[in-house]
């Protein structure tokens, strides 16, 4: 049996933490897997909620400060790694994912037929509940077409964050999360794009994406820099630029 770690990333969510984490804890993949809260450095209650749940197992690490949610995700990868795991699965802080639909991300990789399982809210029909935006509908479909381009392989979404990797694939030094322009919203493209045109085994699994009232606010990443930081992975490493 491998182990797992399930990894959500938060910032100020102390709105939404604790139904992330009350979610897993009454999942049923609860058994088979470890569950971690990284936490980028908030200043609300989100930091004491999370340390409220550690007598029930639930671990933490945070930063003392906010560095992106890339770095945040860098530092979940390396502890992961450092603590012996073997499977990541990244998930939304801001409880948009469903943790019942972990094992459609993690199988695929226990079976030895991918290194990356990239959840997908479009691969079987639209799965996306709730008061989603109409602008994030327009951009969640641009984006796979830019990057399927530059891969040179079709895929349905590519800014889910709702995945499962393999760790070891992180032993390959051509795979570079230490680069300081991964800190914000790069760093997940980048993963998906090195991953894919280096040749690891690779798979979509359809998941669904609940979207927040739109008081609660749908997302922290601002509209033109935000969308610039995720756009940017796929040209930078597709012409050349970067690696």
């Amino acid at each position: 049996m491998e182990r797992i770690l399930v990894c959500p990333i938060a910032f100020n969510e102390d709105t939404k933490i604790k139904n992330v984490i009350e979610r897993f804890l009454k999942a049923s993949v609860r058994t088979s897997a470890d569950f971690l809260v990284m936490d980028d450095g908030s200043t609300d209650a989100t930091t004491t909620i999370i340390e409220g749940y550690q007598s029930r197992g639930v671990q933490t690490v945070r930063h003392p400060v906010r560095r992106g949610v890339g770095a945040a995700i860098r530092t979940a990868i390396m502890h992961a790694r450092e603590q012996g795991y073997e499977i990541i699965v990244i998930m939304a802080g801001n409880n948009k994912d469903n943790p019942e639909e972990i094992p459609a991300l993690v199988e695929p990789i226990m079976r030895g037929q991918a290194d990356l399982v990239q959840g997908s809210r479009y691969i079987s029909g639209e799965r996306v509940g709730g008061d989603m935006p109409l602008y994030r509908r327009w951009a969640t479909r641009l984006h796979p077409f830019l990057f399927s381009f530059f891969v040179r392989r079709p895929l349905t979404d590519t800014t889910n964050g709702f995945r499962a990797m393999r760790l070891s694939i992180f032993d390959d030094k051509r795979i570079n999360l230490e680069q300081s322009w991964l800190d914000s919203y790069e760093l997940e493209p980048y993963i998906l794009f090195k991953v894919i045109r280096l040749g690891y085994r690779f798979q979509e699994a359809a998941v669904t994406k609940i979207y927040p009232a739109k008081k609660m606010g749908y997302t922290k990443m601002r509209p033109l820099l935000g969308w610039w930081s995720i756009l940017k992975p796929i040209f930078y490493l597709g012409l050349g630029i970067r690696k």
